[in-house]
This record gives structure tokens, sequence and C-alpha cells, in this order.
């Protein structure tokens, strides 16, 4: 459930406590309360936010999704020819009717609506086409779930150092303030202000995408801002590579390191966490074990459940899913069959019920025939020494149609001859037929790694991916 009630409840408990920090404004749980109550009145039965990241953006959204109310959240960064457009949709879409919003009383007021009632429509991402919407109930963000699982707390200072628009940010938003915690972030992503925060706010977690984790710790470890008060990590978006848990480790000793995987359509999947001075378990694929309340499992392409260690299709029968498309629905990209559902997610369950993520179903390079998943490749290559980071991708191949190449981040002493011993042990179909250095990380707008446009670098010959001799 939302986090309304729980809002109201800390600000008449603790009126004072610091609930939301956003650069130099901040607002206590009661002046919250207060400024989002004052807008009930105001907003829509569906309100529509864009802002810029801040305390504004912060008591908007509350003010939304006060008793039946919804959101629609947008990025402020789209182009605006993809916000016009998905401004106009919203505009001709009607949410089904809702019982009416109460209107008396700050209690009142702010208390959550219906656990199955539609409170929140998120959107695919996207840079140049309309993104798909879909929408979600109250009951399928399980913030009391998440809050044990994630052993958040009211005496936490969760660090958020993206904007609160990306799905990762405005869930650790919801889920700081159930708790009656403090949720602290930026403007803009900043590196240095992130480790500023860390270092004189008193931060003891940290929720962030993997490739601003690296950075952070990185650039941490090399100023001497080290994160000794945090306790707790939490990565989401895509897997931590085996350098960027190492630092992590380092930089941040005390922490729990918690990694888990979903998408944005199904929530939460799976999860793993590794304390302090435990030795990871958690490989390149291996994505933890399903999250409490989902079922996990794999089925082959006439849609049989397949047994363990067999590679097959991610299905899930969860209360956490989303309830679908309210535009954009192909068919594929989120199926349902009967309880089950699926988002083409591509892996396999061990026998000890670990699940394994192969990858999403558009990064399964075909090459000549043979269906290759990027992880498979990318595990064999980060154990050579020098490499920093892999990534692997089909580039366009006029005979295979996809040829299988590697791309790094590395320091001198890697070549191309050192990776190819490397990936001998690979079956022939696995192994590159190419290798890259990279001058920067190919990242999406919101950090993640882009496979795509990793390929798009190589089909054009982009400098920042450079052939490796």
């Amino acid at each position: 459930m939302p986090f309304l009630s729980q809002l109201t409840h800390w600000a008449v408990e603790r009126p004072a406590a610091l609930a939301v920090e956003v650069g130099p404004d901040r607002l206590s749980y009661a002046d919250l309360a207060a400024r989002a109550s004052a807008r009930v009145g105001e907003t829509a039965a569906l309100s529509v936010l864009c802002l810029a990241n801040g305390t504004e953006f912060v008591i908007e959204l509350t003010a939304a999704l006060s008793g039946n109310g919804s959101c629609a959240v947008l990025d402020a960064a789209w182009p605006s020819v993809q916000r016009h457009a998905v401004e106009r949709r919203l505009q001709d879409f009607q949410p089904a009717p809702s019982s009416p919003r109460a209107t008396s009383g700050t209690r009142e007021r702010l208390s959550d609506g219906p656990a199955d009632s539609v409170f929140l429509y998120g959107f695919t991402s996207g840079t140049t086409s309309l993104p798909k919407a879909f929408s979600r109930t109250r009951g399928s963000w399980p913030l009391h779930t998440s809050v044990d699982f994630f052993d958040v707390t009211e005496h936490d200072r969760t660090l958020v150092p993206g904007v609160f628009s990306a799905g990762l940010n405005l869930y650790a938003l919801m889920e700081s303030l159930h708790a009656g915690g403090t949720v602290i972030s930026l403007p803009g992503f900043d590196v240095g202000q992130a480790l500023a925060c860390i270092r004189d706010r008193g931060v003891t977690r940290l929720v962030a995408v993997p490739s601003a984790l690296k950075l952070i710790a990185e650039r941490g470890t090399a100023s001497n801002i080290v994160g000794t008060s945090i306790t707790k990590i939490v990565s989401g978006g895509a897997k931590l590579d085996p350098v960027a848990r190492r630092l992590l480790v380092d930089w941040a000793p005390r922490a729990t390191i918690y990694e888990y995987y979903g998408a944005a359509e199904l929530s939460f999947v799976s999860a793993s966490a590794q304390g302090p001075g435990e030795t990871s378990v958690v490989g390149k694929t291996n994505v933890g074990r399903p999250f409490p309340g989902v079922a996990v499992c794999i089925r082959d392409a006439a849609g049989h459940d397949v047994g363990p260690e067999q590679a097959g299709t991610i299905f899930v029968r969860s209360p956490l899913v989303s309830r679908g498309y309210i535009w954009g629905d192909d068919g594929r990209a989120f199926r349902h069959d009967a309880e089950w559902c699926t988002v083409g997610d591509q892996g396999f369950l061990a026998a000890d019920g670990t699940l394994h993520h192969l990858g999403r179903r558009g990064d399964m390079i075909v090459t000549g025939g043979h269906n290759v998943y990027p992880q498979q490749v990318e595990a064999a290559l980060e154990g050579v020494a020098g490499v920093g980071t892999v990534i692997v991708t089909g580039a366009t191949d006029a005979a295979r149609g996809s040829r299988v190449v590697a791309a790094i981040l590395a320091d001198s002493r890697v070549s191309s001859a050192t990776l190819r011993a490397a990936a001998a042990a690979l079956p022939t179909a696995l192994r590159p037929r190419g290798y890259y250095l990279l001058t920067e990380l190919p990242l999406s707008r919101v950090g993640k790694l882009s496979r795509g446009l990793l390929r798009h670098w190589i089909d054009e010959g982009d400098p920042r991916a450079r052939p490796l001799d």
C-alpha cells in the first residue's frame, strides 16, 4: 500500500522529523502533510506530474494520491515532443470511476484508498517514440513487505541520488516515507554532491542503479570519503558486476548489499542480500530467490514448464504485478497466462531454487541460427586481469544476422589476444567475433547500461568504441 496513512501517522508521532531533503530544500513530516493537504482540493482524479526533482514534486505527488486519487508521473527530461504526446494521450484517457475523495481533515484527506484502486500510471523507457503506459493498484506496491525485507526503519536516512520520476527512485521515496525515515535526493545526479551528502548528512542507506553506485564508490575511495555510515545499499535496474560489488564492499564495509530483479510491469521478482563480511554467492546470472509472496516458473516455447537448470521464459505469479497497459499493448511485452504472467525475460531456476536471469528478450543475440545470451559471454570475460566492465551485444552482420561482440572498460594490460584466450572456454557460437575498447560506458539517460546504444556505436564506427588490437 502507498504511504499516505503512514505519513499522517508520522506527522502526529514525529511532526518535526525530517521527511524529505532535496538540495537546500527540506520538509518535516508535519510540513509535508500540511502542504499536501492544502492542495488536495486542487488536484484532479488523475493528476499529471511533470516536475524537476525537488520537494515540490513530493508535495504534488502526495496531494495527487489522496483518497482514490491517481497520478501519472512523467520524466521532466523527456523531449518536449514526447512529453506533449503523452500528455495528449492522458487527456483522452478516462480512468474508471472511483468513490469520492475525502476532503475534510488532514488525516482523512491524506488517507490511502482501497488496495484494488489504481494510484499510479507509469511508462516504459524511451526517448523518441511514445512509451507504453501501464497502471498500478495500491496493493501492487508492497511497501510493508519491502520495508521488512530491506530492513528500512524510521532511523534510516536514505540517499536516492537519481530523479524521483524513475521507478526505482519513486519506490524508494514512498518506502522511506512509509517507514518514517528521511529521504535525501539531489536536483540532478552528481557524484560529488552525492558524496558530500554521505559525508555530511549521516546517510545510512543508499539506493541507486549499479552504474551510479559504482561511480560513487570509485570517487569516494579516490577522495577518501568512505561509506562507513552506510549500513544498507540497494541496487536495482540491472546486475552489479563483480568489480562494482568489490568496490562497494571495500568502500562501505558495514553495509548489507541488496540486489533485486524485476520489471516495471512486474515489480519485484527476486532478491538477494550479502551481509558485511559475507562472501557473495550471486554470480553474473544469479538474481536471488523469489521475493516474498512471488512464485516463479520457467516455460519453454510451447508453454510447458521445464525442469531445474533448463533455460526458458520466466513467468511469475504475484500480487505485485501491474494491471497492464492502458495503451501500447502489443500482446508480447507483457503477457498473461491465467494467473501467471511474463515480460519475456529469459532464465532458469537452479536446483536450489535460485533464479538465474539470462537477459531481456531483446538482449538475446541470434547469430548464425544460435541464440546467445550476453550475460553468459560477459561472465567468461569479467575475470580477466585489468578488465573493469564488459558489455556484450550483437552488431549488424549481413551473413549471420548479428555477430557477437564484446566491449570493455579496461587498463593497458588487456589485449584482444587475452580476451580471446578467456573466451576459448565458451562454445564456439558464444565466442565474440570482435572486441572493442570503450572510452565511456553506453548509458541510458537514467544510468542503465544500454546494449542498443553500444550496438549503435559499433555499427556507426563511433570513436567511443574503437576496435581493440
